[in-house]
């Protein structure tokens, strides 16, 4: 149960006053739902409005704060011309302009005679001041600030609604336990952690805005030492409790070997190895399988069940996307059909009867393996004997879900799986509830994948070569274009994947397709199917086929505005390719103004198709933080932590929660008791769950 120290902080931001259901929304989706989620919204600029006291302070362009007697009144005819009112400031004349004004009101508010203070940004003219559009008219000095905080806005939410928002939470804030360790806090100066917020909130320039300020590091420590203890705790409740041991027979996997047209590189047989040794193991598997793109993940998963199979032991295999759910139901059920194993197969689009009849196969044990995607999650799947949980693309899904599917059954050992790379510097601070392997090796005979980079301006040229390319070659060649958008956006200038499908019918006519997320699952299954079967040669698409989608004859990618992906999203895109013995080529075409980052990502994409090598790269490039976050990898998704200093953040803090669960695994002593009530802070109560003592 949360402390009820905290309960102001997790009142809803609906439940404040003023704030009713239509603001309530905005608000929640700028910040979330609750008071601390507006907490940690923070600041991003400051403005500072200092009086003028003189003239001769009054510096063109700045923000300043002065009073000011009305004169008179310039009223327009039409409400396109401005409306102005003649000011008189230090014997000086001083015009305020306004634009979408509602004259009665300012006569009625600012009549001839009357002496107020104005702010805004003042600029010299040659004939006196101006302020346009004042931002404060007020009758007393001290109802405008001299320092007003910026913070990141939307439509409809305000930096100054969110302050309103923020001023009655942060005057009543609690004082609550140091969880800090006391010689780190002093050795890094850093504040308390309701002085941190406090100061966070009320920056007086610039510098105070750096993530290296005290009260930032001290929050961005907090935020990312919940994290990293949060997985710790995972990790030793995976440990602390018996695993169902799997020792298979290895009949089928024999046979299934015989059936595969290739040898597993020694990259598979080595991981193979360490997955048998933890299902062997009286202790539950929690290992990651970090491979590349390309390097035969699946099949490793796959004879990890057959193994449970032979067993006698049930697995599920959960994936991100109902088309990769399907593509792995096909190819995993195709192998299996020979060895006499039953493979069933449970998304969203499973309904009725149809579901009914997975449900009931699975809990009278007849379907060995489940394939599906979060619908496997639901408390009406239910298994007879569950012992062995695959996720595809872990870093889709979080911790509590991977906790959620295992935990439907006593003792179940978890493989989770991903081809998005990442540093193994890191791996630590990422996975630290897992063990970690990795597939560096690709199967013999496969091509390295050409990149180029070309401007978009170019696209003309690209698509005639690519109809010839089509056209001219002796075998079979498909492509795919990589749209960032589905429809066109006023506020963006993404090329939407719909204009680029219509730009592309003049030209290939019915041979292009379009696929995207929101098309219903039987349209994307329509899609995929005409291109597999070679009924398209293009496939406009989405990143919806960022993972899984495996086409041999597709072997030339197109990435339009390639400069707006990650490293590690582009070469997921590129991986799409190349998955045959074929040669195949990546385009990636950019806009006309590239940032410096930009230009190096592209250019090591060209240098290198290696995910491992690149992930070291885009560590360099673009900080931890980033190549973490939510719009990268979904591994970890920070708010105060800034990529800049993450990197050395995660380490430390990992170091940190380390050495507290090894002194205090239960979280009794003072310390843990605080760190306690940090990890319910961030949102960590599943985790603290895993806790059986104090």
């Amino acid at each position: 149960m949360r402390p009820a120290v905290l309960n102001p902080l997790f009142a809803s931001v609906t439940a404040q006053p003023g704030i009713g259901p239509k603001l309530g929304k905005l608000i929640e989706r700028l910040c979330g739902p609750t008071m601390a989620d507006v907490l940690w919204h923070l600041p991003t600029g400051v403005i500072h409005r200092p009086e003028i006291r003189h003239l001769s302070d009054v510096i063109s362009g700045t923000y300043g704060t002065l009073s000011v007697t009305i004169i008179t009144h310039q009223i327009p005819a039409n409400k396109r011309v401005p409306y102005r009112i003649q000011c008189q400031a230090f014997d000086h004349p001083l015009e305020l302009i306004f634009f979408n004004y509602h004259k009665s009101y300012l006569q009625t508010k600012y009549p001839i005679g009357k002496t107020l203070w104005v702010s805004g940004k003042i600029d010299r003219t040659a004939f006196g001041l101006k302020i346009l559009h004042p931002d404060y008219m007020a009758e007393n000095r001290n109802q405008i600030p001299e320092f007003e905080v910026i913070y990141p806005q939307i439509q409809g939410v305000t930096s100054k609604r969110i302050r309103h928002l923020l001023t009655p939470l942060l005057t009543t804030l609690p004082e609550l336990p140091e969880w800090l360790d006391s010689a780190f806090q002093a050795k890094h100066r850093l504040p308390f952690w309701k002085n941190a917020i406090e100061q966070v909130h009320s920056p007086k320039n610039q510098s105070d805005l750096l993530p290296t300020h005290p009260a930032r590091l001290r929050l961005a420590y907090d935020e990312i030492l919940a994290n990293q203890l949060a997985l710790l705790l995972v990790r030793a409740q995976n440990k602390k409790y018996a695993g169902l041991p799997i020792r298979g027979t290895g009949n089928l996997t024999a046979k299934l070997r015989e059936q595969l047209p290739f040898q597993l590189t020694s990259a598979q047989e080595r991981v193979l190895i360490e997955i048998q040794r933890d299902m062997d193991s009286s202790e539950r598997m929690t290992r990651l399988l970090q491979g590349d793109v390309g390097s035969g993940k699946t099949i490793v998963a796959l004879l990890a069940m057959i193994t449970a199979s032979e067993a006698g032991i049930q697995s599920a295999l959960m994936a991100p996307t109902d088309i990769l759910a399907r593509q792995h139901f096909d190819k995993i059920a195709r192998l299996c059909q020979p060895l006499g194993l039953t493979v069933g197969l449970l998304t969203g689009r499973e309904k009725g009867k149809q579901r009914l009849s997975v449900l009931s196969d699975l809990e009278s044990g007849k379907i060995n393996i489940l394939i599906g995607t979060h619908a496997l999650l639901t408390e009406t799947v239910r298994f007879k004997n569950l012992g062995l949980v695959i996720i595809d693309e872990q870093h889709k899904f979080g911790v509590r879900q991977r906790l959620s599917l295992v935990q439907k059954e006593k003792g179940v050992n978890l493989l989770v799986m991903t081809a998005t790379p990442i540093p193994r510097s890191l791996a630590l601070t990422v996975y630290g509830d897992m063990d970690v392997s990795r597939l560096d090796e690709k199967p013999s005979g496969r091509q390295p994948i050409e990149t180029s980079v070309m401007p978009t301006s170019k696209i003309s040229e690209l698509v005639n070569r690519l109809k010839k390319r089509i056209e001219t070659s002796p075998s079979r060649v498909q492509a795919y274009w990589i749209c960032p958008l589905v429809e066109e956006s006023r506020a963006s200038d993404l090329m939407a994947a719909q204009k680029r499908f219509q730009e592309l019918q003049k030209t290939f006519s019915d041979r292009v397709g379009l696929i995207h997320g929101q098309m219903k699952g039987p349209e994307k299954d329509s899609v995929m199917n005409h291109f597999i079967r070679g009924d398209l040669d293009v496939l406009v698409a989405t990143t919806v086929i960022e993972v899984g989608v495996d086409v041999k004859t597709a072997t030339i990618m197109v990435i339009e505005q390639a400069e707006r992906f990650g490293l590690a999203g582009l070469h997921q895109l590129r991986g799409r390719v190349g998955r045959g013995s074929t040669a195949s080529q990546c385009i990636l075409l950019h806009g006309p103004r590239l940032t410096e980052t930009a230009r190096k990502r592209l250019a090591v994409m060209r240098e290198t198709d290696d995910g491992f090598i690149l992930a070291e790269e885009d560590l360099k490039l673009r900080g931890a933080g980033e190549l973490l976050g939510a719009r990268q990898s979904g591994a970890l998704s920070f708010k105060m932590a800034d990529p800049t200093i993450q990197n050395d953040l995660l380490w430390t803090a990992t170091k940190d929660a380390q050495t507290v669960l090894s002194l205090d695994p239960t979280l009794t002593s003072p310390r843990g008791q605080a760190l306690r009530i940090l990890l319910y802070l961030f949102r960590k109560d599943t985790e603290l769950q895993t806790l059986k003592a104090g």
